[in-house]
């Protein structure tokens, strides 16, 4: 007579593997930790009244970035997607465009495309590092697209494909080198979007400063937070000269005068967020740390789950890691939300990838090529608690 076999309970093999390395309940998926200058800084302000536009932290905050990151130039702006927007238009998006951006990726990524009143053209992604997949891409376009007068035309609307926009998920860096190499033959102008990835390096560079350029976003809930707040990265002076004047409303310089030399945008950080982002800057060496000691101990924890990955940085990259994410096999695809349930009631904040972008109803009928990759990752990741200020149990 055979063995009875006990069934699997996949849901409870995750909650134990979060709980085996957070000593936390409830967990939140990510929140920010003030444990350096913070209140420093921000009496500073208060106490100089520099609290808006105008302030000493706003450039000590642009500066800092630079430095940080290697790029010749950073621009702080109030958001993220301010950023991108901005990013866009000086690339020479216009309205009729098209950009070339991931299906799975954050809303903002495509809202920023339709803030420039462009069309939003979705492409696939990879597996292993959740990326932009340049090897199908260059297929696609060498299948849809012709080259006249040096721009890239889709066959099938007519309309130029002007730039695409790669983004760096959970902080896994994209294949940047082989992106920048389809950017190139088909002339398109290539911009980083970084929200997630301030830290993450591909070959020892910076994530960001590989394109034409790129965006950071310091949402509260990132690896460091301004408490709503962006950036523009660029190695281009020149471009960020004008980033930085499109910016603050294209006011041309004058002791009293308003003068305005071309549509702009009222984008600017304020002196109060800026000053906690050059606090959050300081600490951000020691998260980097925290962050890959959590993500040992749950790759430690789920080894010995079949069928669970947790997504790990590629050779030669460097992840940050801002957000863990598990993904199942294909085969286990359809108990995603069941794990979701049990450790949602358990006080481990989880939740599921974004739902991909041409599932909106707002971009359904845009142009897209097959998304198959993109498909089966929404069906299957899912991100765990994350925060830099969780202490690993075993640590």
């Amino acid at each position: 007579m055979s063995p009875m076999v006990t069934p699997r309970n996949l849901p409870q093999e995750i909650v134990q593997g979060i709980q085996s390395v957070v000593d936390a309940k409830p967990v939140t998926l990510h929140e920010p930790r003030f444990s350096g200058n913070e209140w420093v800084y921000l009496k500073e302000c208060l106490d100089s009244t520099f609290v808006s536009s105008v302030g000493k932290f706003v450039d000590r905050f642009e500066d800092e970035l630079a430095a940080f990151t290697g790029a010749k130039r950073a621009v702080a702006v109030v958001k993220g997607t301010a950023a991108l927007h901005v990013s866009l238009l000086l690339a020479g998006v216009e309205a009729g465009d098209e950009v070339l951006l991931p299906a799975l990726t954050f809303i903002a990524t495509a809202n920023a495309v339709s803030n420039c009143q462009a069309t939003l053209h979705f492409v696939d992604r990879e597996e292993h590092s959740l990326g932009m997949d340049a090897y199908p891409l260059r297929d696609y376009l060498s299948g849809t697209t012709e080259m006249c007068d040096g721009y890239c035309i889709n066959r099938s609307t007519g309309r130029v494909i002007r730039a695409m926009e790669p983004m760096h998920t959970f902080v896994h860096p994209v294949n940047i080198e082989a992106l920048l190499a389809v950017a190139h033959d088909f002339r398109l102008q290539l911009i980083e979007d970084a929200a997630e990835s301030l830290g993450s390096t591909v070959g020892g560079r910076y994530t960001g400063t590989f394109g034409l350029m790129g965006t950071l976003s310091f949402n509260g809930n990132k690896t460091i937070t301004t408490g709503g707040g962006g950036a523009i990265l660029t190695n281009d002076l020149e471009l960020g000269a004008l980033a930085k004047h499109l910016t603050t409303t294209a006011k041309v310089p004058h002791r009293w005068n308003f003068l305005h030399d071309e549509v702009g945008y009222n984008y600017r950080l304020p002196n109060l967020n800026a000053a906690l982002g050059c606090a959050q800057l300081e600490q951000l060496p020691g998260f980097l740390t925290e962050k890959c000691r959590l993500f040992d101990a749950y790759q430690a924890s789920f080894a010995d789950i079949p069928g669970v990955r947790l997504v790990a940085e590629l050779a030669g990259c460097r992840s940050n890691y801002w957000l863990q994410a598990l993904l199942l096999d294909e085969s286990l695809a359809d108990q995603r939300d069941a794990v979701l349930t049990p450790t949602n009631d358990a006080g481990l904040m989880t939740r599921p990838v974004w739902t991909l972008m041409h599932r909106l109803p707002m971009y359904s009928n845009t142009p897209k090529a097959a998304l198959l990759v993109a498909e089966s990752l929404e069906r299957r990741l899912i991100n765990i608690p994350s925060s830099s200020g969780l202490v690993p149990v075993k640590s």
